[in-house]
């Protein structure tokens, strides 16, 4: 479900900000196509975050000799619901900040991780994550301007 909002409300301010951090995580990501981050907050806390990259132990080069992206690579998301689960917090309720709207595929992981609502940036090229979230009863907001 879409949600409008107040552009001058309490939450906004709070979300805005913690978009602003996601972007600024994400600038941490190796891949050069697009560089993705992520934070997972819960009771105005952030409980875990992430960015697109290789997995632990693999070089970090997200794109192959064609400029493609590894199919290896994890997104964003995908790193801070796998981040939390090693954790003793639990994303149950929580709010997704994320500097992209995520995949179908990572849909799938936010919904099962319990997470009720996803703020984003930009949207990704395929909506099909989001209309999945949305259909799921997931709260989803996308912020373009951070100012």
């Amino acid at each position: 479900m879409k949600i409008q909002y107040n552009s001058h409300s309490k939450q906004m301010r709070y979300d805005k900000a913690y978009l602003r951090m996601a972007k600024e995580w994400g600038s941490l990501s190796y891949c050069k196509r697009k560089q993705v981050g992520a934070l997972i907050v819960k009771d105005s806390m952030i409980i875990s975050d992430g960015f697109n990259g290789t997995p632990t132990g693999f070089d970090n080069c997200c794109e192959d000799e064609n400029g493609d992206t590894q199919w290896y690579v994890l997104h964003a998301e995908a790193n801070a619901i796998l981040k939390v689960s090693k954790s003793a917090n639990d994303s149950r309720g929580a709010t997704l900040y994320i500097t992209l709207s995520p995949c179908k595929e990572c849909s799938k992981l936010v919904l099962q991780a319990g997470i009720t609502r996803v703020v984003y940036m930009n949207s990704y090229k395929d909506d099909s994550g989001l209309k999945f979230l949305e259909q799921a009863g997931v709260e989803t907001v996308q912020l373009s301007d951070l100012d």
